[in-house]
């Protein structure tokens, strides 16, 4: 049910104020140099420094708890959150599997944001692989070809090699996100109707071209063979109906 047009300037109205409220617990935050795992202030000291009452500034607490800002602890007191990529995952699944029943533009562009960290970043990783990480990178591919050749899916080893592709650049941020994506995109997968035991051995050469052109030096056909394993995901979303 609609709301009244008198309503809706209110509503937003309150969102906005609420938005600046959880901006201003973000500054104060920044303000006194406060850490993931420190304590913030009390309600008390909260409620007056931002001159608000309690109830408004439980209601934005919890906002920012669930945007992984803040942690309640019940008991214990509110606390500057750990870095947690949760609630993203979440949201971008949502986003993208939602996109599913309306041409895929969103989980569509999920992917070019997956596509492009991989095939962008990956000679920027090669400069710094040792001879010792790209034997571990090489006993993971084999777990891939074994895993294929016995009939079975080999999600969590597929990860692996993404995440280990990447690890020589030491960026926590990036490895996140990679670990976001990743999430993501294996829902959109399964709500396409891959199978994951479609096309095993296939899917583990894919992989193994990859890891080729890692180590023949060659930086630009590891990037394309990184852009090209998309493909599939690609063509699976090229084929959902459009909207009228």
């Amino acid at each position: 049910m609609s709301l009244p047009h008198a309503a809706l300037p209110a509503r937003f109205s309150a969102q906005n104020r609420s938005r600046a409220l959880q901006a201003e617990i973000m500054e104060l935050i920044l303000e006194r140099d406060l850490e993931a795992g420190d304590a913030l202030p009390t309600e008390a000291e909260l409620v007056a420094a931002l001159g608000i009452g309690r109830n408004t500034l439980r209601e934005a607490l919890k906002v920012l708890q669930s945007l992984g800002v803040v942690e309640i602890r019940h008991g214990f007191g509110m606390f500057v959150a750990p870095a947690n990529f949760d609630a993203l995952a979440d949201g971008l699944t949502f986003r993208g599997r939602l996109s599913l029943r309306h041409e895929g533009k969103e989980a569509l562009q999920l992917v070019d944001v997956r596509q492009a960290l991989e095939a962008g970043l990956i000679g920027e990783a090669m400069d710094l692989w040792t001879p010792e990480h790209l034997a571990e990178i090489e006993a993971t591919v084999q777990e891939m070809e074994a895993e294929a050749a016995a009939g079975n899916s080999f999600i969590e080893v597929d990860e692996k090699f993404h995440y280990q592709l990447f690890e020589p650049l030491g960026n926590e941020l990036l490895s996140n996100l990679m670990s976001v994506f990743w999430k993501v995109y294996s829902k959109i997968h399964l709500e396409l109707g891959g199978d994951p035991l479609v096309n095993l051995m296939e899917n583990a050469a894919v992989h193994r071209g990859i890891l080729e052109a890692v180590k023949s030096g060659d930086k630009e056909l590891a990037s394309e063979r990184l852009r090209r394993h998309f493909d599939g995901i690609r063509e699976q979303l090229a084929k959902l109906p459009v909207a009228p």
